[in-house]
């Protein structure tokens, strides 16, 4: 492993940051590929050069970089009541999506508003979990 950036003990432009992450980016890539990522917890040479070029970049972001922080959508009231469901019940998303008989893939679309239930769906929902079938008639 080729080591840069040794001498440097804070990042002060966005320039050298870009080289930096580059750098990091790089070795996270060679690491792996060389499998000396694969082990949780290892420890050698490439671990300890990311952490330290990794603690470089982090320390310029949260001193220099504005971000634009993800927002969090409202969910809608029929997900909120899934959810409650789940929680009362103590039943995972994938155990819902297989007691109304659909796939986990689509039920998590739903579950994250990007995709709405079909009717024979949405009334499982009533018969196997008792919802609202208010709830269901508006928000499915």
């Amino acid at each position: 492993m080729d080591k840069k950036f040794e001498n440097v003990i804070e990042i002060d432009s966005r320039e050298l940051f870009d080289e930096v992450s580059a750098y990091c980016d790089a070795l996270i890539d060679e690491a792996t590929a060389n499998g000396y990522l694969s082990e949780q917890g290892a420890d050698n040479e490439y671990v300890r050069e990311i952490g330290r070029v990794g603690n470089l970049c982090a320390k310029y972001e949260d001193a220099k970089m504005l971000f634009n922080y993800i927002t969090v959508h409202e969910r809608s009231p029929l997900v909120r009541a899934l959810q409650e469901e789940m929680f009362k019940r103590d039943i995972k998303q994938n155990e819902i999506a297989r007691l109304i008989g659909i796939n986990e893939t689509a039920f998590s679309l739903f579950m994250n508003g990007k995709r709405r239930l079909s009717m024979s769906s949405a009334k499982k929902l009533y018969q196997k979990l008792n919802i609202d079938p208010k709830l269901i008639l508006d928000y499915a």
